[in-house]
């Protein structure tokens, strides 16, 4: 036989379309010739395969071979087409049988000694090599993750002499048996640490439940931070369509996924020195950034002001729609980008601005400068603006009681609200359309003309109306009540925070 025929699947975003690696071998000149745009990684594996084979003690063919990588227009990158190659070229040769091969995707890179090398974005081809129902055939570093797939049959191995041996019917190998559970691991940091700030403590439990995004204002260690951290602690526990999602992403980042990240809700915090690049992804070979990595998770930006403001108008537009989109003269890649807002900021550049001490001497001009590097329209798509005010020296002193919460009483009330959410809508609040919002939002007449007025009277964009409205169905969500109440719209109100006129020793802030 010389003409072999072995499947795999390349990277493109997080997709992972199928690849077929046909070798052929025919008379002529000594040669190896890799077609179907093969990029640097993937041209340089014919000496590694060569090597593999050799030090494996086959048989290399001293014949022209020409490997086609279909389909053509599709770009292939990094080393995991190493061993489909190399057991192309083998089947090829007839060195070993060839009657199964196509009931098997193989991925792994080579090294000169025929060992197998882990790779990137295991998870998003296993999870299409399960749709396709063949069995995946992996290195050892990347079965863990493969084995996260329900229904999916991997073989593990740690050489390429393994994986003949196994096609030879001389040794074969079993499935993979994962080592650890799939349970996610909870976060040490818990609700119960922190001191007073009720007030912030009770948005971050409705910023939970609905999914809303979070802006907190107050002086340097008031805690805002700390309230942050522990915003992953108190999130309902994440499905297995956004545990696989989220794992995904990471699988195909330059960190990797680890096991132990499984069915964890992501908290990334970025410098606020990052680029936009940094946040929304890019590259030649578009990688996700930070709001991908932060998908169905928590996106925290801390001194928020300090961000280019360039920076900050590109995460516009992820906010509402929930992915990313990055164009590129040669190809294009969508990443979801589902995540959850909160940042923190000080209300002055010194930080101090109403603080007991007095220490604030900021101008007027001063702190409208500071503020004015968030745009209105960033503003008007955080759903909640609160303030975190320094506490009395007397209740930083003072012992935890039983009144303080911990972040499991929290959570408890948080997965209730969200799991009406759920039956409702089959979504978080934060995510309702404009049609849904007629259809759940509905207000009584003397609350509805109140909510008019005070969005009148703060001169509120509509978008800013629709997210009261989403933010008063997830207060009344955690009354367990169908109907939304004064009550509710209210406080949904006064976490618009910004968008008041608030005077303040002669200076005006809006």
């Amino acid at each position: 036989m010389s003409l072999a025929t072995i499947y795999s699947r390349a990277q493109t975003g997080i997709d992972a379309p199928s690849v077929i690696i046909e070798v052929h071998l025919s008379n002529g000149l000594p040669a190896l010739n890799i077609v179907g745009l093969p990029e640097a990684a993937v041209k340089e594996s014919k000496d590694r395969v060569r090597g593999a084979i050799l030090n494996s003690r086959f048989e290399f063919p001293m014949q022209r071979i020409t490997i086609n990588l279909a389909p053509a227009d599709l770009p292939k990158e990094e080393g995991r087409f190493d061993l489909p190659i190399a057991l192309g070229i083998l089947a090829a040769s007839e060195q070993i049988p060839a009657r199964t091969l196509n009931q098997y995707e193989f991925f792994g890179e080579l090294a000169l000694s025929g060992e197998l090398r882990p790779v990137r974005g295991i998870l998003p081809a296993a999870l299409q090599t399960r749709a396709a129902e063949r069995t995946l055939v992996v290195p050892e570093e990347n079965a863990e993750e493969a084995a996260l797939v329900d229904g999916l049959k991997v073989v593990a191995a740690h050489h390429l002499l393994e994986i003949c041996a196994h096609f030879s019917d001389s040794n074969l190998l079993s499935s993979y048996s994962p080592r650890h559970g799939k349970s996610g691991v909870e976060t040490d940091e818990d609700l119960f640490e922190i001191r007073g700030q009720h007030l912030a403590k009770r948005a971050l439990e409705i910023a939970a439940a609905g999914g809303h995004s979070l802006l907190m204002s107050g002086p340097p260690g008031t805690g805002k931070t700390m309230l942050a951290r522990r915003l992953p602690g108190i999130l309902p526990g994440m499905t297995e369509r956004e545990a696989q999602e989220t794992a995904a992403i990471q699988s195909i980042s330059d960190a990797g996924f680890t096991i132990k990240n499984w069915g964890r809700r992501p908290f990334r915090t970025p410098h606020h020195t990052a680029s936009g690049v940094a946040l929304v992804g890019g590259g030649s070979q578009p990688r996700p950034g930070e709001i991908s990595l932060a998908h169905n998770g928590v996106l925290f930006l801390d001194e928020l002001p300090e961000f280019d403001r360039r920076v900050l108008e590109v995460l516009r537009e992820p906010i509402e729609s929930g992915n990313i989109t990055i164009s590129r003269a040669a190809r294009q890649a969508e990443f979801p980008a589902r995540f959850q807002f909160i940042a923190a900021m000080n209300p002055c550049p010194c930080g101090y601005l109403g603080h007991s001490n007095g220490r604030c001497r900021c101008t007027p001009d001063r702190i409208q400068r500071y503020r004015g590097k968030l745009s209105g329209p960033l503003l008007d798509r955080i759903d909640m603006h609160v303030e975190v005010p320094a506490l009395p020296l007397n209740q930083l002193s003072q012992s935890p009681t039983e009144a303080c919460e911990t972040s499991a009483q929290v959570r408890s009330r948080v997965e209730a609200a969200r799991q009406l959410q759920l039956q409702r809508s089959g979504i978080a609040n934060a995510q309702l359309s404009n049609r849904e919002i007629d259809k759940i939002c509905l207000l009584k007449e003397p609350d509805r003309k109140s909510l008019e007025q005070a969005i009148e009277r703060l001169g509120l964009s509509a978008r800013a109306y629709h997210r009261v409205l989403k933010l008063a169905r997830t207060i009344a969500d955690l009354d367990a009540v169908e109907q939304i109440l004064t009550c509710h719209v209210t406080e949904a109100i006064n976490y618009r925070r910004l968008d008041r006129m608030i005077k303040n020793g002669g200076i005006v802030i809006s």
